[in-house]
């Protein structure tokens, strides 16, 4: 995968680069990411990629051409144009898994007041990462790819990210390490059984449980199988008493 990020503060992206997982899938060769400055493609004095917004308002505008030369420039048949926004679907791990089969995304990361209107034109999503403001597309922009890489096959375990909180549906089920035992604080005994369809059931439910009482909106979106359906009903019950 290539995915290409447009922005007027590339090094901020210097240390994201450099770090854990998306170091190594970078060199692997599992992901190319490249940071272009926005300011390379605007043909205004002192690279200027920014104005006052017509028919007034508070704050400076992002510019169009800048926008248009760059994806222009980097722009190829499969690729598939994101600009984050605020106003765009937000960023959830079905969105992530969709956008991690695509072999080249662009990236594009508004600041100001926002981006010319007319870029709607040249893009094929927003993608928003919650429902507040930031001062930049930037941070979302990592969020997003740290969100995508993980899932390209081979940058991590497959087992790893298919037990990942949301990737069913369900938040993830509690998790321990050793010691079994620190000052009164244990280890459930299930997980030290050895029996792993004890383990498995004892998970799913915890998986279940957790869920409804910290994400109950989430079940909401479901489809749930009549054994699932049967374990949140156990778990409401046991919860109201």
């Amino acid at each position: 995968m290539i995915i290409d990020i447009i922005t007027i503060f590339p090094e901020f992206f210097e240390t994201f680069l450099q770090t854990s997982i998306i170091k190594r899938a970078i060199e692997d060769g599992l992901v190319e990411i490249n940071c272009h400055q926005l300011r390379d493609y605007s043909d205004r004095k002192h690279q200027k990629i920014d104005d006052t917004p017509y028919g007034g308002g508070a704050g400076m505008l992002m510019q169009f051409p800048p926008f248009y030369e760059a994806i222009k420039a980097l722009k190829k048949k499969d690729s598939h144009i994101i600009m984050l926004s605020p106003q765009g679907r937000l960023l959830t791990q079905s969105v992530a898994t969709d956008l991690s089969t695509y072999n080249h995304l662009i990236l594009l990361c508004g600041h100001y007041e926002g981006i010319d209107a007319r870029v709607e034109a040249l893009i094929d999503q927003e993608i928003s990462i919650g429902d507040y403001v930031l001062t930049g597309g930037e941070i979302p922009a990592m969020i997003l790819s740290d969100a995508v890489i993980r899932l390209i096959p081979n940058v991590i375990a497959q087992e790893s990210y298919e037990e990942d909180s949301l990737q069913k549906g369900w938040l993830k089920y509690p998790q321990y390490t050793k010691p079994d035992s620190y000052e009164g604080y244990e280890v459930p005994e299930i997980l030290k059984s050895g029996h792993h369809q004890n383990i498995n059931d004892w998970r799913k439910r915890e998986s279940i449980k957790k869920t409804y009482e910290k994400r109950s909106d989430l079940i909401d979106k479901m489809t749930l199988t009549d054994h699932e359906q049967k374990i949140l009903d156990e778990v409401k019950s046991k919860n109201k008493s």
